[in-house]
């Protein structure tokens, strides 16, 4: 499977997770607060298939899950929990498809 569908499946995957995460929270228009988050967050597997940068995936995958999360995370004022999750599954995808350890 090529990195590009590596990236949308994990985005589909991270997207469905974080807005499993947001359910039991009470927003003022319960659509659009998850729906966002899963953009948010299927952008960031996408992001990551696509990339190739010589550094060790799980870097790459870091970078951008902070960088994709960054936007959400001022416009909520929820730092620490919108930019933990987006390192941590930025981290996960990017290992998981570009690997663990640097470019030879």
């Amino acid at each position: 499977m090529s990195n590009v569908l590596l990236g949308i499946a994990a985005g589909l995957v991270f997207g469905v997770a974080s807005v499993a995460m947001m359910l039991p929270m009470s927003f003022p228009d319960k659509s659009v607060a998850p729906s966002a988050a899963f953009v948010d967050r299927f952008a960031i597997g996408v992001v990551i298939g696509c990339v190739q940068l010589p550094w060790p995936g799980w870097a790459t995958g870091l970078t951008f899950g902070l960088l994709l999360s960054l936007p959400s995370a001022i416009i909520t004022k929820a730092y620490a929990p919108v930019l933990v999750v987006g390192a941590l599954g930025g981290l996960i995808i990017g290992g998981v498809i570009h690997g663990w350890l640097p470019r030879a």
